[in-house]
């Protein structure tokens, strides 16, 4: 299973999250390390977005958890999240394959 967090930040992005950004990053690569976080990183040309996508048997749950201690979430830094269940039926690490 596939989860997506989608963060939302506030206008300030690029000056407030430095405060946060080491704790923030340590973060993410703790939870690729358990094998949890496949990708983050900022969508858009703001960036005033970011995208986060987690794996596993509780990927959305994982997502959640990660959001909920996340330096740029208690910060501050981001204004709101989400976090939504992906069905993945394409792709090498799909998790249900759906072929032709």
């Amino acid at each position: 299973m596939h989860a997506v967090l989608e963060y939302t930040y506030e206008d300030n992005y690029l000056q407030t999250r430095e405060a946060h950004r080491s704790d923030h990053l340590r973060a993410a690569w703790e939870a690729v390390e358990r094998g949890e976080l496949l990708l983050g990183g900022a969508v858009g040309d703001g960036p005033f977005s970011g995208l986060l996508i987690f794996t596993g048997e509780n990927a959305l749950g994982a997502a959640r958890a990660f959001a909920a201690a996340d330096p740029y979430v208690t910060g501050g830094v981001v204004t709101s999240w989400t976090a939504r269940p992906w069905t993945t039926v394409v792709g090498r690490d799909a998790a249900t394959p759906v072929r032709p």
